[in-house]
C-alpha cells in the first residue's frame, strides 16, 4: 500500500455502508483513543516501505500484501523466506495445486509473521522479550492462514487483509500465555512457558499486553471489526468459564463440552475466517459461509488437540502431554469414556474412570492414566467426532464456487483430521 492509499478503515467503510450506526465518535471511534496515526496504522508497520524496508537491513523491499500479479518477483522472495519465518503448511500438510495461490498465501503469511514481530516490540526490552517469547518459538499459524485463504475469495492484496490476520493470532497468542497461568503449563511450544520462566505475573501481564497490541491495530479497521472482535472475545471468555465451572445439574456434559468448544476455540477461529473475507470485500454470502466454516472447523481443530493431549509426546504437541487430564479438566476423550461406563459398565472402564478422578498430580499415577486412556475406545470415539465435526465443515463450504482457494479450505479440513491420528 502506498504512503497516499485508503486506509483499512476507509477500505472497509466503503464496503460495508450497512455498519455506520456504529458511530465513528464511539469509544472505538479512529478518531478517539485508537488514532489512526497511531503507531499501529495502517500508514506505519503495515506500510510498503515499513517492516520489510531494506533501510531497516533486514529483507529486500516488497510489499506487506501478499505478492501483487504486477510484482511476481515478491511471491518468490516470500516463498523463500517462509520455510524459516512460518511452519503452517509444512506441520498441517496442506497442499495447494495451483502456485500463484501457494504464493499468495505464503507471502501473506510472512506479512502476518513480520507484523507479529513488529507489533511485540516495546520501548522496555524486557516487555519485547516476553511478548515475543512465543511468537519467536513458531506455531500453526492455522489462523492468519484461514484468514488468508478466506481474502482469496475477494482481494487479496487489500491492506487490511495482513493486519486483521495479525490481530486475530496476537489475540490467540495472550490467551496461551493466560491458559499456561491457569494450566500450570512448564512447556509451550516446545519452549518453556512464559509462567515457568518469568512466572505467573509477567506471563498475566505480558498476555495483556498482547491484547492491547492487537486492539490498537483493530481500531484501523473500522467500528464494525471492532465489534465482531469483542463478540468473539466475550464468547471466547464465556467458554473458558463454563469450562471451569462445568455443566450445570441435568445438562449433558457432551452437551455443554461443545458449547464450551465453540466459544473458547471456534470463535476466534470463525473471526480468522471473517476478517479474511469481509477484509478482502468479498460477497456477504461468502463472508458468511466462511464464518460458519471456521466455526465448525475450530471445533473440529480443539477436538484433535484433545486427541493430541493424550496420544502424543511433548515433542509432536509442543507442550506437555496430559496436561488437562493433570488439571482435572473432562476433555472429549474423557467424556466418552463417562458415557461408556453408564452405557455398558464394565469394570475396567470404571476402573479407569476412577484413575481418571483422582489425584493426577502424582506423576506415576497421572502417567498410568495416560498411558490406559491412549489404548481404550474411548480415545477412537474421540477421533471420530473429530472427522465428524471436519466433515460438517467441508459441509458448508459447498455454496462457494469451485476454486483452488475452496480446494485448500477442504485440504484444510482433512489435515485437521489427520492431526487427530
Amino acid at each position: 500500500m502506498s504512503a497516499d492509499s485508503d486506509t483499512s478503515t476507509n477500505t472497509y467503510s466503503t464496503r460495508h455502508t450497512h455498519s455506520t450506526h456504529h458511530s465513528t465518535h464511539s469509544i472505538y471511534s479512529t478518531h478517539s483513543i485508537y488514532s489512526t496515526h497511531s503507531i499501529y496504522s495502517t500508514h506505519s508497520i503495515y506500510s510498503t516501505h515499513s517492516i520489510y524496508s531494506a533501510q531497516r537491513g533486514q529483507h529486500p523491499v516488497h510489499p506487506v500484501h501478499p505478492a501483487h500479479p504486477e510484482h511476481p518477483e515478491t511471491a518468490v522472495e516470500s516463498v523463500s523466506r517462509q520455510e524459516t519465518l512460518v511452519t503452517v503448511v509444512g506441520p498441517f500438510g496442506l497442499s495447494v495445486r495451483d502456485q500463484a495461490l501457494e504464493a499468495d498465501v505464503q507471502a501473506g503469511l510472512t506479512a502476518v509473521e513480520e507484523g507479529l514481530l513488529e507489533a511485540t516490540k516495546s520501548e522496555v526490552p524486557f516487555i519485547t522479550e516476553a511478548a515475543q517469547h512465543l511468537v519467536r518459538a513458531g506455531g500453526k499459524r492455522f489462523r492468519p492462514l484461514l484468514a488468508m485463504l478466506a481474502a482469496q475469495f475477494g482481494d487479496p492484496y487489500a491492506p487490511g487483509v495482513v493486519p486483521s490476520a495479525v490481530v486475530v493470532e496476537l489475540t490467540h497468542l495472550a490467551t496461551l500465555y493466560h491458559d499456561d497461568v491457569m494450566d500450570e503449563a512448564d512447556v509451550r511450544r516446545g519452549v518453556p512457558s512464559a509462567n515457568s520462566r518469568w512466572g505467573n505475573s509477567v506471563a498475566v501481564l505480558t498476555g495483556d499486553f498482547l491484547f492491547a497490541r492487537a486492539s490498537h491495530i483493530l481500531a484501523d479497521l473500522g467500528p464494525e471489526a471492532v465489534r465482531i472482535q469483542a463478540e468473539a472475545f466475550e464468547r471466547l471468555v464465556t467458554g473458558q468459564i463454563l469450562e471451569t465451572a462445568g455443566p450445570r445439574d441435568g445438562r449433558d456434559p457432551v452437551d455443554h463440552y461443545m458449547d464450551v468448544l465453540g466459544g473458547k476455540t471456534g470463535s476466534l477461529i470463525a473471526v480468522a475466517g471473517r476478517f479474511g473475507a469481509m477484509m478482502s470485500g468479498a460477497d456477504e454470502t461468502v463472508v458468511d459461509v466462511l464464518t460458519q466454516y471456521g466455526e465448525r472447523l475450530g471445533v473440529a481443530f480443539q477436538l484433535a488437540d484433545d486427541v493430541l493431549d493424550i496420544a502424543s509426546d511433548s515433542h509432536e504437541s509442543g507442550k506437555t502431554p496430559g496436561t488437562d487430564l493433570r488439571e482435572g479438566i473432562p476433555t472429549m476423550p474423557v467424556l466418552r469414556l463417562r458415557e461408556r461406563v453408564e452405557r455398558l459398565g464394565l469394570a475396567e472402564d470404571i476402573a479407569l474412570s476412577e484413575l481418571l478422578a483422582s489425584d493426577l498430580t502424582d506423576d506415576a499415577r497421572h502417567a498410568e492414566a495416560l498411558a490406559r486412556l491412549r489404548v481404550h475406545p474411548a480415545l477412537d470415539q474421540a477421533r471420530r467426532d473429530t472427522v465428524r465435526y471436519a466433515q460438517d465443515a467441508r459441509a458448508t463450504l459447498a455454496p462457494l464456487p469451485e476454486c483452488d482457494a475452496k480446494a485448500a479450505l477442504v485440504e484444510l479440513c482433512d489435515a485437521v483430521v489427520h492431526r487427530a491420528g
